[in-house]
């Protein structure tokens, strides 16, 4: 997907404006996380997640969702290498310390590249000195088809960590629904371009159930209404996504900011919030 803004801006001059990661970070803990607590409810409802669970979350962002199955009693581990100013806000969402001493032994963030995860998987507990037990579930919230390559690069990460997890062990995907249920259809034109395909592609997260080796079993829509105080926390929870930074470091940030703005605006109501009901997407697959 060739970003429009790549070329309306394609004469800017010097070094590709930076994105400020930590700020982003910020932000997508504060405004935008929670827009896609519908569906981690809905997940953790249908899989009966709790005391018996043990969950590994791929892109587990600032921890909103382990956070969230945490309290329902599971053990949570989170990776999430792509961002690593996200997985600090985990860290400190997740693992209080006491009295400086360490923190809880049933929550887990997990540093490093994808092999840091995979070792750590065979290591021992300090406990017992056995093996730690197969995760019972394994999720990956992060809507597929939002930056290209994204669907291949998670298949490949679901098929190096199914191992870790017992035979038939449910994992799950997530995308948008149908354009035409999702009101942010039309504000994301402003980073993919009005010619690129949507990311709720028919058939798109089996396609990459299948690569990983999985096999689909069941899945469901649920409404994530993305609702904002104003217009300037729209702006800040949408660039928080990452899907503009494509467009950011080609261009003019002023620019991509007022035209994602600008799209924004139709969405806006008189009271000055901004609301988009949208539909997302989940598939359940099983490991093999």
């Amino acid at each position: 997907m060739t970003p429009t803004l790549v070329r309306q801006h394609a004469t800017h001059a010097g070094p590709a404006p930076r994105v400020d990661q930590r700020a982003r970070a910020r932000d997508w803990s504060e405004i935008q996380e929670r827009m896609l607590v519908p569906l981690y409810e809905a997940v953790y409802e249908r899989l009966d997640v709790g005391a018996g669970t043990r969950l590994l979350a791929l892109g587990c962002g600032s921890g909103l969702a382990l956070l969230m199955a945490h309290a329902r009693g599971a053990a949570v581990t989170g990776v999430g290498p792509s961002c690593p100013e996200r997985l600090a806000l985990a860290r400190r969402r997740l693992l209080p310390q006491t009295g400086g001493t360490r923190a809880r032994a049933d929550a887990r963030i997990v540093d490093g590249p994808l092999s840091t995860l995979l070792d750590d998987g065979e290591a021992a507990d300090a406990a017992d000195s056995a093996p730690r037990p197969p995760y019972t579930l394994i999720t990956a919230f992060d809507p597929v088809g939002c930056l290209t390559g994204d669907g291949e690069r998670l298949s490949e990460l679901l098929s190096a960590v199914a191992p870790l997890a017992g035979r038939g062990t449910p994992v799950v995907l997530a995308g948008w629904g149908p354009p035409e249920r999702c009101a942010t259809s039309s504000v994301l034109r402003v980073a993919t371009g009005p010619d690129a395909p949507h990311p709720a592609a028919r058939d798109g997260l089996e396609d990459v159930a299948r690569r990983a080796g999985l096999r689909p079993d069941g899945s469901g829509r649920v409404a994530c209404p993305f609702g904002y105080a104003g217009l300037d926390s729209a702006v800040r929870g949408m660039l928080s996504t990452g899907l503009f930074d494509t467009a950011i470091e080609a261009g003019d940030p002023d620019q991509v900011a007022k035209e994602l703005a600008e799209a924004l605006h139709a969405h806006q109501r008189s009271d000055g919030t901004v609301w988009m009901p949208n539909v997302f997407r989940y598939l359940i697959a099983l490991t093999p």
